[in-house]
């Protein structure tokens, strides 16, 4: 692998211990990784502050005692509880002070608190063609995919010494030449698929993720005004059930028009399996008892309150049923204090910050389903929290939230 003279600096200490000890580990891992030389980066975003055991504190305090601190912006994922809700935590207490340590620790290295997987809804967002190193499945194939930027998939300790380097290997997506698409995929319309608009994106992504795991795939068919909420919801689905980070929608997403697709493989996706994707995603019985409704996996963004808002307005929620949304406190901040949000209070809606429900168990009732319009919680939430979920249309959801009981659908 070809050093250039920043990579020896940081290797021989001159930037500080910490970084000298990062760019150790990532001289290896780029070896694995079949890289031959570094590139900078312009940023980072953070998955190893999420709490997953003494590890996680162990290896953030070692660079805290060798005095690291990052060396380019950086943003916090969510974390596993919410802290600043703390009577709302249904899980193990001592993790919530094993949490605020490990936070402690990022921000003493210079991470900015953000405690969010959609950074990119609040902070400064990285420009098309820009190299980051960002963990977080959706963070991930949303810049990659809907911006444009350039990361490859950086998990847990890797992405922490990236910070506190400002370098990775030349590897993964961050090379032209692994940007390209490996299959065509012919997507049926809306009407085709027979889906309301609200699930049609989950269940393209899940489908989109089955079909082409790990793969880089060029979408054809995809709404011309599909909205970043729902390119998000596409991707942070496709993630969960396929390993997604990266794919181009014909007319779009920035990189799709200059994507060569001659000689690449064509399957069509039939107006069949999006359906066949929901309902293995619902297994819920009309009138069965709900426990919650969790939106917001990925966060929820301002847009998406402002639909929320219009949904529950002048409607009742059953005191047996609860709502939670998760977000980031900055757009926590922004809702709690514009009255336009309003219904939202009066129906009783939860706003949980700094974590995800489908990580952080809050809901109280320990029998009944969870509600969802999220592919990536229908997915992930089973196995996490050890309770049936059914992923649903809003409106579908907030009738249920009405009645306590699953509704017929529309």
């Amino acid at each position: 692998m070809k050093l250039e003279p920043i990579d020896d600096a940081l290797l021989a200490g001159e930037h500080g211990a910490a970084a000298a000890r990062a760019m150790a580990f990532l001289v290896r891992y780029g070896a694995a990784c079949g890289a031959d030389r570094f590139i900078d980066i312009e940023s980072a975003h953070i998955d190893g502050c999420l709490y997953h055991g003494p590890s996680s504190i162990d290896f953030a305090r070692h660079f805290v005692d060798l005095g690291g601190k990052v060396r380019v912006p950086t943003t916090l994922n969510v974390a596993a509880v919410d802290v600043t809700h703390p009577g709302w935590h249904c899980g193990p207490p001592e993790i919530i002070a094993q949490q605020e340590t490990l936070t402690r620790l990022h921000e003493q290295l210079g991470c900015l608190p953000t405690l969010t997987c959609a950074p990119y809804q609040r902070m400064a967002r990285p420009r098309r063609g820009e190299h980051v190193a960002w963990a977080e499945s959706n963070a991930i194939v949303f810049i990659n995919s809907v911006l444009g930027a350039r990361t490859d998939r950086y998990g847990d300790f890797t992405d922490l010494c990236a910070a506190l380097t400002g370098r990775v290997p030349l590897a993964g997506l961050h090379r032209d030449e692994a940007r390209r698409p490996e299959i065509l995929l012919e997507l049926p319309s809306v009407r085709a698929a027979g889906l309301p608009r609200d699930l049609y994106f989950a269940a393209i992504g899940y489908v989109v993720g089955r079909r082409a795991p790990g793969m880089v795939p060029y979408l054809r068919g995809l709404p011309l005004d599909a909205s970043e909420d729902e390119l998000k919801a596409l991707g942070a689905t496709g993630a969960s059930s396929g390993a997604l980070a990266l794919f181009h929608a014909e007319g779009v997403t920035p990189e799709a028009a200059a994507m060569p697709t001659e000689g690449v493989k064509i399957e069509v996706i039939a107006p069949t399996e999006p359906a066949a994707a929901i309902a293995s995603l619902c297994s819920a019985v009309e009138g069965e008892v709900v426990a919650a409704v969790c939106l917001g996996t990925p966060h929820y963004s301002i847009r998406e309150f402002a639909q929320l808002n219009r949904a529950v307005e002048g409607r009742r929620r059953s005191p047996e049923t609860e709502v939670y949304v998760s977000t980031s406190r900055e757009i926590a901040a922004a809702v709690a204090a514009n009255p336009a949000f309003d219904a939202l209070r009066a129906f009783g809606v939860n706003m949980i910050v700094d974590t995800c429900t489908y990580l952080a168990p809050v809901v109280r009732q320990t029998s009944g389903l969870i509600l969802t319009t999220s592919g990536k919680y229908a997915h992930y939430g089973p196995g996490n929290l050890g309770r049936r979920v059914a992923l649903m249309t809003l409106e579908r959801c907030i009738r249920s939230a009405e009645t306590g009981a699953v509704a017929t659908p529309c």
